[in-house]
């Protein structure tokens, strides 16, 4: 009986010294004057999207003026589980780490902590990481204040979504909103965008028969225009002819006839890669006007071929190097 008795004591006593020590604890000691502490937060980079198992690291720099000094060990203990309105919070500290400077009138501790969510829910959830209160004493005194530190603002995700989610109400406003960056398929864009205006200058500077570009108002220009003006028949042939010879006069600066060719290529060497057709131009200028009974052998009708001689030297005088046709 003595021995219950005694044992019955021994367990009112614990649980007399565990109502103290918690009621120690609970106690809420005054703040000490903010002209003696100073606290300097680094968070982390974002403040939404965090899975259970993810960790948040938080830096705490706090600046302590004399005659205060931190009493350490009243920082958070490693494994302690943030509790909200006595609730469970789900996020608890899995390190701590400080560094500890002394200056002359003041001392920066660097505190180093890391949190760890074990948080999950249906749908996207704040939460907090609350401020730490720590405990400074005046030195040579038992003069004990605290100091809360602020807290940090997040949001945690669930893994998987369940049912039907609205996408409206569950955005987050501490997430900027998505944005699809196409900046390389707009340089891509501009880029090709410049070859093809490149390419089409060219193609426009080759094929085109007017004269707003440099070098396209020269003689066989004009007479490639006037050869699609005139009649498609044995007069319209004779003007074509006559049409290319003037072009070649006014090239030569001088009349050009088929025994000049060679004098001709030496002033104007730009046209030698035409000289087979130069030749046989002659040769159906001769034809035409003065031998009709001389057979010569084109390949095609008499006018389609002269339109292509022409827009082969046309070529030529504007320093392009065209086809050469024999």
């Amino acid at each position: 009986m003595k021995a219950r008795h005694h044992l019955l004591s021994l367990v009112l006593a614990a649980s007399l010294l565990s109502a103290s020590l918690s009621s120690v604890a609970d106690v809420i000691l005054p703040s000490v004057d903010n002209k003696f502490v100073s606290v300097q937060e680094i968070n982390p980079t974002r403040d939404a999207g965090f899975f259970v198992g993810d960790k948040l690291q938080r830096t705490m720099i706090l600046t302590v003026k004399q005659p205060y000094e931190l009493i350490k060990e009243s920082l958070p203990i490693v494994g302690y589980e943030h509790r909200y309105r006595g609730q469970v919070s789900g996020i608890e500290l899995t390190a701590i780490d400080m560094e500890e400077a002394h200056e002359r009138q003041q001392t920066v501790y660097t505190i180093h902590l890391e949190y760890q969510v074990f948080k999950s829910g249906r749908v996207v959830k704040p939460a907090i990481l609350r401020g730490e209160i720590v405990k400074l004493r005046q030195q040579g005194s038992q003069d004990i204040k605290q100091f809360r530190m602020p807290s940090f603002n997040f949001r945690t995700s669930p893994l998987s979504v369940y049912g039907e989610v609205n996408l409206k109400n569950e955005m987050s406003p501490f997430v900027a909103p998505l944005k699809l960056h196409a900046d390389k398929e707009w340089l891509a864009l501009k880029v090709a965008t410049g070859v093809l205006a490149v390419c089409l200058l060219g193609l426009v500077y080759i094929l085109a028969a007017n004269t707003w570009l440099p070098r396209m108002g020269g003689a066989f220009a004009k007479a490639y225009r006037k050869l699609g003006k005139l009649p498609d028949d044995a007069q319209g042939l004779q003007q074509a002819i006559s049409t290319v010879h003037e072009a070649l006069h006014q090239v030569a600066g001088h009349s050009v006839f088929g025994n000049g060719i060679e004098h001709f290529l030496q002033q104007k060497p730009g046209f030698t890669p035409a000289r087979p057709e130069i030749e046989r131009f002659f040769a159906l200028s001769r034809q035409v006007f003065f031998d009709a009974s001389t057979p010569l052998e084109l390949g095609i009708p008499p006018r389609e071929w002269l339109k292509k001689f022409c827009r082969h030297m046309r070529d030529c005088e504007r320093g392009l190097k065209p086809e050469v046709h024999a």
